[in-house]
């Protein structure tokens, strides 16, 4: 996704690609961002870009639900709740 592409290169010198980071920069940018804005990039999206922003949201969502029900109590959990918009 171009989106991606230039963020990346704005701030590939800027920070350390950590997950701490990374949620940092996403986050950043979606507070700045309009419902309408999202929805342009959407738009704008392929068909494997639109599979796989979904395909992430879905598994993500269902990790966080999983967690939240403690499902399979004898699993040990690796999922880390994340404010995610």
């Amino acid at each position: 996704m171009r989106l991606v592409d230039e963020l990346f290169q704005m701030y590939r010198d800027k920070l350390t690609g950590d997950e701490e980071d990374i949620d940092m920069l996403a986050f950043a940018f979606l507070e700045e961002m309009s419902h309408e804005d999202l929805l342009h990039l959407i738009k704008e999206m392929d068909k494997q870009e639109l599979y796989d922003l979904m395909g992430l949201y879905l598994i993500e969502s269902l990790k966080g639900k999983f967690a939240q029900e403690e499902y399979g109590q004898q699993r040990t959990h690796t999922y880390y709740p994340r404010n995610i918009h």
